[in-house]
Formats: structure tokens, sequence, C-alpha cells
């Protein structure tokens, strides 16, 4: 897979269906340590919230929770609701308050599931190729042909490391542009450089 959708920003909504809230926060998360800090800080936030669902998908790592709902009403459906948009790399928490009238299995799926969705609809979204990170090796003299291919190619973080035998700069670049990135290379090094994925 070369390019994913994501979230650009965070996005919200929130729902009253028969006295019961359901307010959704969705954001990006590229690892499942990253979304459940996300989960633990709307724990922190809405502490009397009767339950907290949520689902992520994160490639081909994804994972989602009823949170004391009956089973398959709320973490199923929001995990349908982050996959019916095409969406990648984040997750999605819905905090209900309880209303007191119960809403049945079906109206469950259908509330955790539309506000989730209708969160996901209004956020923005930008479209993203996965990252890799590169350690890439040349000699001083090398040095400034390096940092001109990697402003071409929009590399903008890196970390340097220097030895006697030259420089090592590790940077973060999408997959897709591995090939073309040792390709200029090769060209204004004459092949006198080293590239290896951390």
């Amino acid at each position: 897979m070369n390019t994913f959708v994501t979230l650009a920003t965070c996005a919200e909504h929130r729902v009253e269906i028969k006295g019961s809230v359901f307010h959704a926060h969705a954001v990006r998360a590229d690892t499942p340590e990253a979304a459940m800090e996300f989960l633990r800080g709307l724990a922190t936030r809405y502490p009397d919230a009767s339950h907290l669902c949520w689902a992520y998908r994160i490639g081909q790592q994804y994972r989602f929770s009823d949170a004391g709902e009956p089973s398959g009403t709320a973490g199923q459906p929001i995990l349908r609701a982050i996959e019916g948009q095409g969406l990648d790399h984040l997750i999605v928490g819905v905090v209900r308050y309880f209303g007191g009238t119960k809403l049945g299995a079906g109206g469950l799926v259908r509330a955790y599931g539309g506000v989730a969705a209708e969160a996901l609809r209004k956020a923005q979204k930008r479209s993203e190729s996965p990252q890799k990170q590169v350690v890439i090796h040349v000699a001083f003299a090398q040095l400034g042909v390096l940092y001109r291919i990697l402003d071409t190619l929009g590399v903008g973080e890196r970390e340097e490391r220097f030895d006697e035998a030259g420089v090592s700069l590790q940077v973060k670049i999408p997959s897709s542009e591995i090939v073309r990135l040792e390709n200029l290379l090769r060209d204004a090094t004459r092949d006198a450089f080293r590239l290896t994925t951390v």
C-alpha cells in the first residue's frame, strides 16, 4: 500500500438520542501505543461517562472495544465507520452518558456507528505515504549534494552523526520515494554512498 488517507485534524461529533449523549472524538494515531494514550486522555477528561467505546485502524492492525455495552453494539460499528470511509492511522473514541432509556442492540449499533461516521465525515483529511526511517552515509565532500537531494524530496527532519569516514543522516522518507532517493544519490555521488533502512 503506497498511500493512505488519514485525519489532518482532530474531529468531534455529539448527538443526543432518547436522553443518552454520544460524543465521538477522532484523532490520528500512527501506533497502537499512541491510540491507547489518546484513550487514557479521554477517560481522564470524561471520568463520569457511562461508557467509552472505541476502535482503531493502523495499517493491518485494528482493535475495538464495547466497554461494557452489549457485545458487537459499539466497537465494531465504530470500526465499520472508519473502514467505510477508507481511513487509516486513526482512533475513534465514543463517550456515552446513559440517559435512562435503553436503546436496544440495533439502536446502539446505529448510535455508535452513526456518531463515529459523522465525526469522520466532517473531519479534514489528507493522503499520505507510509514513512520509512533510513540512514544515509556519505563522505564529508558529498554533504552539500545530500542536503540538496533531501530538499528536492521535501525531507525535513534530519539527525546527523559524524565519524572519521563522513556523515550519517537519519531521515524519514515516504516508502514510495526510497528508489528515487537511491537513484539521485547514485548519480550525484557516483555510487559513493550507503543507504540502510532502520
